[in-house]
């Protein structure tokens, strides 16, 4: 697991921390999707956040660390809502519910996924191989449910498919954020859901399907 990157604070109370990181977050996010990171000020942050310039600075050292907090965040929830999966489910049904969780967290922090994708290469060399790390441990949920999919017969993938397949379905997932524009008008994110999930369980058959057919 990634190491965490501290983020200094002259603050101890840790739940006043978490409180005034939160809104430091929420604040950013609107300001760097509309202005972009590097046209936006700590004063700006501040004021969207709630608090004074000197306030945001007890709890963060520089901009990059309010971008590093976004990033963080997105990773947290993600690790909240696909890591509690009950392991005795059947895998199939697992996986269905993984993607269904990993979606609607996309739903719910869209501006957030837009934002950590646009503007994450500004952070620090140390912040963003932290950020990458996490990325491939979000991965790695989802190639451990394929992987328990293959083991109980209910899909039929080589290793390297395995690893095609969990990212295809992160990246399908984000498609809700970045294609907002032209998928909102129609599909409800249930729809959304419903549709990726028939699609891709399809298409990894389909292909598998193929694959043999090729070889033989």
């Amino acid at each position: 697991m990634a190491e965490k990157r501290e983020i200094q604070s002259s603050v101890k109370d840790e739940t006043l921390i978490e409180k005034r990181r939160t809104q430091m977050i929420s604040g950013a996010v609107m300001l760097f999707k509309e202005k972009g990171f590097h046209r936006t000020t700590t004063r700006e942050i501040a004021k969207a956040a709630g608090f004074s310039i000197g306030t945001l600075y007890e709890y963060i050292r520089t901009k990059e660390d309010v971008l590093f907090l976004v990033c963080d965040a997105i990773y947290d929830e993600v690790h909240a809502r696909l890591d509690s999966l009950t392991h005795g489910a059947p895998s199939a049904q697992a996986l269905k519910t993984a993607i269904r969780n990993y979606y609607l967290l996309i739903d719910d922090m869209q501006d957030e996924f837009v934002v950590m994708y646009q503007e994450s290469k500004s952070l620090p060399k140390d912040a963003l191989k932290y950020v990458l790390d996490k990325e491939v441990e979000m991965v790695a949920i989802f190639e451990r449910l394929l992987e328990e999919s293959v083991r109980s017969g209910e899909l039929t993938l080589s290793a390297k498919e395995v690893k095609l397949a969990a990212h295809h379905l992160v990246v399908q997932g984000q498609m809700w954020a970045f294609r907002r524009w032209a998928l909102h008008g129609d599909y409800t994110i249930e729809q959304f859901i419903d549709t990726q999930t028939e699609l891709l369980f399809n298409g990894i058959t389909k292909a598998d399907q193929y694959v043999k057919g090729e070889s033989r």
